[in-house]
């Protein structure tokens, strides 16, 4: 018998073998540090160092694929924004330099997500989804595909498109259903399930604004009995708790809207989904008010206001609660409320026109941006007057009791006298106080290019999310020499796109900065106005203070004193 052939065979198995084990040798290491966070949760940042070691094995080994799904990994565990956008990126860096277009894709629709869910930034998010909708063409999963089509029309529905949105959902729909009739592993299920109730509540939102309120309800109905009493599901559950008390507000029903609001909140809380928080919130307040509760009506009212402080986001169905608010400060006379919410509406409608360009010019606007101006500027004038009044008054009656004193001094000298330093007391008259003027900039819009606006748009993007602005005695010269770009067409940029000069650009990131830190990190509340100026480079305490009062609508100290009552508010409805 001849052994050759035998030997030859077993030889090459053995080779074989000593390959495969090897392979899986190596790729065991990998697996040894992932399986140590793959079951945390989301946005756990105490995964991030054994994803980091996973980074840098990956980079060692020159693994890609383990570098790409590291990357992944990071983003998922990070519960920073900016992190995860950085994260991202390596991402998609990893999957251009592989030439595939399905890790690329994957990427985009990652870094789409972060833009959408975290920072609230729509038109970079549905950017980020058509990117990875082009890449995707060449891949025949279906699931993949539709995950896609729900964000882009999440997106839309966002900024106002909603009958295109609901042709994206629909068919999103239609193939998360059929999909969770099929018999699936649970995880695959779970996923398709996620799907199809987000789809439902999603297409509910559109046919409501379009006032379709029949087929919303319809969809509510379907959305609650799927997640009744499912604990996969809490977070879908509490989307459709809001719309049920959205509709039962519709209906007249207030305390039902009441009900189904509150028993919303608390997972809305829990995911900080913040932008239908906000919803909730201003449905509550109104339902609050019609059955004459009006102060716990404005408290929900302010929860908005805090969560806009916080996130400089708004959707703009809950526009009308700032128009309530003032009219409601108004009629209590309290002019320094009713200026605050104005100032508060004008910085609201900035966000939308900014960010919901075609559903803005749908909305009726009571207060429209001229007349917030005019009456924003006889609120002040209101409110000086009154303080020059006081002022006024102090004076007259400490002069009047330094004269009555120094006229019975006198007569005790026998010799009266009706002028001090000069001054004739029985003839002077008062000087009239002159009433200020408000001054309102108008700016041009500039001719640049469309290529060269989009470019500077991008890098005032990353200078802001890079927290840039903070660095001392910058001006428009040195972010101009930093951007490569004509100094003149960055000026005019900012005064088309962000409504503003450079230097009032500036002190509004400034100011926003430290407001939101005010809010949010109890250590910054320990800090003086002068600490405060250095940290987010503004000169002086006095431009400090006068610049917080300005854009704020709210000193200083006032703001601080409001917002120690008020801490806590959106953990704690």
């Amino acid at each position: 018998m001849n052994h050759l052939p035998v030997r030859f065979l077993s030889m090459i198995f053995l080779f074989l073998c000593e390959s495969l084990f090897a392979q899986k040798e190596k790729l065991s290491e990998f697996y040894l540090i992932q399986r140590q966070y793959e079951s945390r949760a989301e946005n756990d940042s105490t995964a991030l160092p054994l994803v980091q070691s996973l980074i840098r094995m990956a980079k060692a080994k020159e693994n890609q694929m383990q570098l790409y799904l590291g990357y992944t990994d990071a983003r998922y565990y990070s519960p920073d924004p900016a992190l995860k956008l950085k994260y991202a990126d390596s991402a998609i860096s990893v999957a251009v330099k592989k030439k595939n277009d399905s890790l690329l894709s994957s990427a985009y629709l990652s870094k789409g997500v972060v833009y959408y869910f975290y920072l609230k930034k729509y038109k970079l998010a549905l950017n980020e989804y058509l990117k990875a909708f082009e890449k995707n063409k060449s891949r025949k999963d279906p699931y993949y595909r539709n995950k896609i089509n729900y964000h882009i029309g999440v997106v839309k529905s966002y900024i106002g498109y909603y009958a295109d949105a609901l042709s994206d959902f629909e068919e999103a729909r239609q193939f998360f259903e059929n999909e969770t009739k099929k018999d699936l592993h649970p995880n695959l299920m779970y996923g398709n399930q996620r799907g199809y109730n987000n789809t439902l509540h999603q297409m509910a939102v559109c046919y409501r604004n379009l006032h379709d309120f029949k087929k919303s309800d319809s969809l509510v109905a379907i959305g609650l009995g799927n997640t009744w009493k499912n604990s996969d599901y809490k977070q879908e559950h509490s989307y459709f708790l809001k719309e049920e008390g959205i509709n039962r507000y519709r209906k007249g029903d207030f305390d039902g809207a009441i009900q189904s609001l509150q028993n919303s909140l608390q997972n809305l809380i829990t995911i900080n989904d913040f932008s239908w928080l906000t919803v909730s919130y201003a449905y509550l307040g109104k339902a609050q008010w019609k059955l004459g509760h009006a102060e716990e009506g404005i408290k929900n009212f302010d929860k908005i206001d805090s969560i806009f402080n916080r996130h400089s986001f708004v959707l703009p169905e809950v526009r009308d609660v700032y128009e309530d608010l003032i009219v409601y400060y108004k009629d209590k006379n309290d002019a320094s409320k009713a200026l605050y919410y104005t100032t508060q509406l004008i910085k609201v409608d900035k966000v939308l026109e900014k960010d919901f360009i075609y559903l803005s010019s749908k909305i009726h606007k009571e207060y429209d941006t001229k007349r917030l101006l005019q009456e924003k500027a006889l609120l002040e004038r209101q409110i000086s007057m009154r303080g020059w009044l006081i002022i006024t008054a102090i004076f007259i009656t400490a002069f009047t009791v330094f004269y009555i004193v120094l006229r019975i001094r006198s007569r005790k000298k026998g010799a009266g006298n009706n002028s001090l330093f000069g001054i004739n007391f029985g003839s002077s008259s008062p000087i009239p106080i002159q009433d200020g003027t408000f001054r309102i900039r108008h700016y041009s819009r500039t001719e640049i290019g469309q290529d060269v606006v989009d470019e500077i748009l991008s890098k005032l993007e990353e200078f802001e999310l890079n927290k840039e602005f903070l660095e001392p005695k910058i001006d428009l010269k040195s972010v101009a020499k930093k951007f490569e770009v004509n100094s003149n067409y960055l000026s005019n940029v900012i005064n088309e796109h962000k409504g503003a000069s450079f230097n009032r650009y500036l002190s509004e990131l400034r100011i926003n900065y430290i407001t939101e830190k005010l809010i949010t990190d109890p250590l910054y509340r320990k800090y003086n106005s002068a600490t405060l100026a250095k940290e987010c480079g503004i000169a002086s305490r006095t431009n400090f203070s006068a610049l917080f009062t300005e854009i704020n609508g709210i000193s200083f100290s006032d703001f601080i004193r409001k917002n120690k009552y008020e801490n806590g508010i959106i953990v704690d409805p």
